[in-house]
């Protein structure tokens, strides 16, 4: 009998696998492992209901089967769509930045819907348009309830491991990310809960889907925590009316009540203990008494200072925060200069929100409801399609408009297209942060995923005013050169004002405004008093508690985004803003009437499209070898040709000047002399000017592009090659005419047929 060893293997490779044994039986003949189990631990799930009109959809999350190194892992399912979220936290050196460092990464694979990536690598490269805003909306939904001490480096990762193409994925995996955030050890005061609502025949559906949210005038996602609290909104609607929206946010919130007991009851049964947050260094009561002495009355006198505009003010906060750092280094030999300079920070946010609550005024001397001078401008280019400058305070942006024909459209990535059902779009904005905008040096090149995240906002709250039918692609453009707030909301204006100039008929100008929030705790923790900030400064942004944009129509509201900075906001705040934020786009939207409220019409430089219709038999002649002569009419004269239905092309000019320059070019190419009407099955005598292999080319009259008579019509017997008639250039001889090949164009031409009968071959049998 074979002797037996038994070794315990601990495997480790580039992390350190602790405590993971195996059994490895060595006998005369080998090696031999033992067999292992082939069932995987079983995932243990909740199941949620969620209100979907008259009926009920259901929502699976689940736990304990997938990735169980990290620190937490949920997988949330509804329908065939699955997407699996882990987290992992460091528990070692913590940053000293003071900013939470949470990175999210949403990807969605194209193995998830069972298709390849197009590229010529055939693997996902970087992230997609859709994958970045859906990583920030994740991340504006966890954020807001981590502790304020926790400065722990924390990745969330989301990844769909199967979609359907009915039902989206984002919204599953903000609820995933939650559900493995509240399974780990990772400090954090959730969960939250996160559901899609529309609004079709006037009834409010709880995540649509994708069929459904094409026609639903509404598609907004919330993000809620317990209690009822807000913690992100995020979405775009067609004008849609502000009780609606009021309505359809109420049963969001209660929709998100269910999640959040669900993911609550995984974690009581499955979750791990959180771990203890260990306090860092903090500003001692002596060191914040010392630094409030020095400062107080002069920040007070800063932030009452109503003649202060953005520089000025924040020359005078570093100027301050300056001299109080050389004064205590003066009298303190061991000082703590982050420290000094927190404390100062801290005292400043304070001072800052408290004259808020007494005085009622702004550090810029205007009312809590009042908005900052306006002005516009349109038609600032002539050269351009459109063009227009908004000023808001200090915030000014510029905007361009670009018309193009609808093959210059957008065109999608194929996951996307599968999760939106949008192949292609034919209105875009973009959106330009440069860092001179505030006074800054910063890098340029690719876009940021902040800027991107405003430019989507902002094209959110335009599209539903660009007609479906529009002929043309519109590119928006919108650079922002002076910052101080909002800037967002002011690519709204100046965009609405750019596409009327542009001649775009829109529907009705849209305008965007920027909502604050100041917030007073009790000693229970509970919000006891509050104050909405309409028109947001920047530094109301950075020392506020809410950053909430409105954008829409004078009907309505077509776009909103909420971020929250306090963990979670009561309906009743929710609502209030919404109502303030109407009555200050209607005031915005008056001023911007004032300056243009139609589309412009007769501008010169407008863009032209047309269609014309090419015969069969010059098709060859007008497109050229390769596609030459459409090639030499774009470059000549910038105008664009493309096939359209059977003979049709559409021509696209960029102004009327090109679209004339074109169709000269056109007819010059297409010209012919009179041609005469040649009678079907007419004689007429033929000139030999080319030999072929598979024929001779042949004329009918001078000028006539050749035609060729094919070998099978040449003669009554077989002939392989026009050599064996003797047949030379220059050769005349009569032909018979058969009109034109309705497929090709080209002429049907016949010599054989004149020819007389060779005579009846006979058949000789054995």
């Amino acid at each position: 009998m074979a002797s037996i060893t038994t070794f315990r293997l601990i495997r480790c490779r580039k992390f350190e696998y602790s405590h993971i044994k195996r059994q490895i039986r060595i006998t005369n003949g080998g090696v031999h492992q033992p067999r292992m189990s082939s069932s995987f631990p079983k995932a243990s799930e909740v199941n949620v209901l969620l209100s979907h009109g008259s009926s009920k959809r259901s929502l699976g999350i689940s736990t304990g089967q997938l990735a169980k190194f990290a620190d937490g892992c949920g997988v949330v399912t509804s329908g065939d769509t699955s997407v699996m979220a882990t987290c992992v936290s460091k528990t070692h050196s913590p940053s000293t930045s003071g900013f939470l460092p949470l990175v999210v990464d949403y990807r969605q694979k194209a193995s998830a819907a069972g298709r390849i990536p197009t590229n010529f690598l055939r693997r996902e490269l970087g992230p997609t348009e859709h994958e970045i805003l859906t990583s920030r909306l994740i991340d504006r939904s966890l954020r807001p309830l981590f502790p304020e001490s926790y400065n722990f480096d924390t990745q969330v990762m989301c990844n769909i491991l199967a979609i359907d193409g009915v039902n989206d994925p984002d919204v599953l995996a903000i609820n995933a990310a939650s559900a493995s955030l509240a399974l780990s050890d990772i400090p954090w005061s959730g969960p939250v809960g996160a559901v899609r609502v529309g609004y079709l025949d006037n009834e409010i559906l709880v995540n649509p889907t994708r069929h459904e949210i094409q026609k639903s005038s509404l598609n907004l996602i919330i993000a809620a925590a317990g209690q009822n609290l807000v913690v992100m909104l995020d979405g775009c609607a067609k004008a849609i009316l502000e009780q609606d929206l009021k309505k359809a946010i109420k049963v969001g919130v209660k929709e998100c009540q269910g999640i959040i007991s669900g993911i609550s009851e995984l974690a009581r049964i499955h979750g791990k203990e959180k771990r203890a947050l260990e306090e860092g260094p903090r500003v001692s009561e002596e060191l914040s008494a010392a630094v409030r002495a020095l400062s107080e009355i002069k920040l007070r006198d800063i932030f009452t200072d109503y003649s202060h505009d953005k520089i000025s003010r924040d020359n005078a906060l570093n100027n301050l925060r300056t001299s109080v750092l050389e004064t205590m280094k003066s009298s303190v030999s061991d000082l703590d200069l982050p420290r000094v300079v927190e404390a100062f920070g801290m005292i400043s946010k304070e001072i800052f929100r408290s004259l808020i609550f007494e005085n009622d005024l702004r550090c810029d001397g205007r009312r809590l409801t009042e908005l900052r001078h306006i002005s516009c401008q349109v038609d600032l280019f002539k050269p351009l399609h459109g063009s227009a400058l908004f000023q808001r305070g200090q915030t000014q942006v510029l905007c361009t408009v670009t018309l193009d024909s609808l093959h210059s459209a957008l065109k999608m990535d194929t996951i996307s297209m599968l999760a939106s059902g949008i192949k292609e779009k034919n209105f875009f904005l973009h959106y330009e942060f440069p860092p001179y905008a505030t006074k800054e040096t910063g890098r340029t090149g690719p876009i940021g995923r902040r800027e991107m995240g405003h430019g989507a906002l902002a094209e959110r709250g335009l599209r539903p005013v660009i007609p479906e039918d529009y002929p043309f692609t519109v590119r928006l453009t919108s650079e922002v050169l002076e910052s101080n707030g909002s800037s967002s909301m002011a690519s709204v204006c100046g965009g609405s004002l750019a596409l009327l100039d542009a001649g775009v008929p829109i529907s009705t100008a849209a305008a965007g405004v920027a909502v604050g929030l100041i917030t007073r705790y009790d000693q229970n923790k509970q919000i006891e008093d509050y104050r909405i900030l309409i028109d947001l400064l920047g530094i109301e942004d950075y020392l506020g508690d809410m950053d909430f944009k409105i954008a829409g129509t004078k009907k309505g509201i077509t776009a909103l985004q909420a971020d929250v900075k306090i963990p979670g906001l009561p309906l009743k705040i929710v609502m209030d803003s919404i109502s303030q934020a109407t009555s200050a786009k209607g005031e915005i939207l008056g001023k911007m009437n004032a300056v243009i409220s139609s589309p412009r019409m007769g501008k010169k430089n407008m863009p032209i499209s047309t269609t014309i219709e090419v015969p069969v038999h010059q098709r060859g002649r007008f497109l050229g070898i390769g596609g030459s002569n459409l090639k030499k009419i774009l470059v000549e004269t910038g105008v664009s040709i493309h096939p359209q239905e059977e003979n049709a092309y559409s021509l696209f000019a960029p102004n009327e000047t090109a679209m004339a320059e074109a169709k000269e070019m056109i007819s010059s190419i297409l010209i012919e002399e009179k041609a005469p009407e040649l009678e079907f099955g007419g004689i007429y005598t033929a000139k030999v000017v080319e030999i072929r292999d598979a024929g001779v080319m042949v004329i009918l009259y001078p000028n006539m592009h050749p035609a060729l008579l094919h070998n099978s019509q040449l003669d009554q017997r077989s002939v392989v090659h026009p050599s064996a008639l003797n047949i030379e250039i220059g050769q005349e001889f009569q032909v018979k005419y058969f009109g034109r090949d309705p497929v090709s164009g080209t002429m049907r031409l016949s010599r054989k047929v004149l020819q007389a009968p060779t005579g009846i071959a006979k058949n000789y049998t054995s």
